[in-house]
C-alpha cells in the first residue's frame, strides 16, 4: 500500500531531549502530574485506613466482607496510582539521564575543537622554530660566557699582591720578604 498511496512525510522534526525533558518535567507539567497523582495516593489512603476501622469494628461475616472488598478496591487503585508515579518519575530521570550524555558528549566535543585548535597553533609554531637554530644559538650563548668569564678574570686580577704565601705566614709566623 505503501508503493501506491507513498509515506506520509512527516515535516516536523522529532523532539529534541531538551524539549520531551521539558514536556515532561516541566515545572508546572510535573507539578500538576506529580500533585494529582500524590493526592489521589493521599485521599485513597485516608478511604484505606476509614476500611481498615471498619474492618476491626465489625464482626465477622458478610457485613465484613463487603467493607474488605472495598478495601481491596481502594488499594489497588492505590497500587495503581503509585505505579503512574513511580513510572513518571522513571520517565523523567531516563529522559536526564540522556540529556547528561548529550551534555556530556557536547562538552567532549568542544574540548575536541579546542585541542584541534591547539594542536594546529603548536604545529604552526614549530615550523618557525627550528633545532639547529637551538644549537647554533646555544653554541653562540656558551663562546659568550667563555668570553664574558675571561674578561671578568682579567679585569679581577689584583695588583702588588705576591702569589707566594706560605703557610707560616698564614699562621701568624713571620713575613716573608719580597725583594725587588
Amino acid at each position: 500500500m505503501q508503493r501506491i498511496f507513498g509515506n506520509k512525510k512527516n515535516k516536523d522534526p522529532p523532539p529534541s531531549i531538551s524539549d520531551a525533558s521539558d514536556k515532561l518535567i516541566g515545572v508546572s507539567q510535573i507539578t500538576k502530574r506529580g500533585d494529582t497523582v500524590e493526592e489521589k495516593i493521599k485521599k485513597l489512603d485516608i478511604e484505606l485506613s476509614k476500611y481498615k476501622e471498619q474492618i476491626k469494628k465489625t464482626r465477622p461475616g458478610p457485613a465484613q466482607e463487603a467493607v474488605k472488598a472495598r478495601a481491596m478496591r481502594v488499594l489497588k487503585q492505590k497500587r495503581m496510582y503509585e505505579g503512574q508515579r513511580d513510572m513518571l518519575y522513571n520517565q523523567t530521570f531516563n529522559l536526564d539521564q540522556v540529556a547528561f550524555a548529550a551534555e556530556g558528549i557536547k562538552d567532549a566535543q568542544q574540548t575536541m575543537s579546542a585541542l584541534k585548535s591547539a594542536n594546529k597553533e603548536l604545529k604552526g609554531m614549530m615550523k618557525t622554530v627550528k633545532i639547529q637554530d637551538i644549537d647554533n644559538l646555544q653554541d653562540e650563548m656558551m663562546d659568550l660566557m667563555e668570553v664574558s668569564s675571561e674578561i671578568q678574570e682579567t679585569l679581577g686580577r689584583s695588583y702588588n699582591v705576591p702569589d707566594d704565601i706560605d703557610e707560616d705566614e698564614l699562621m701568624g709566623g713571620k713575613p716573608n720578604v719580597l725583594s725587588c
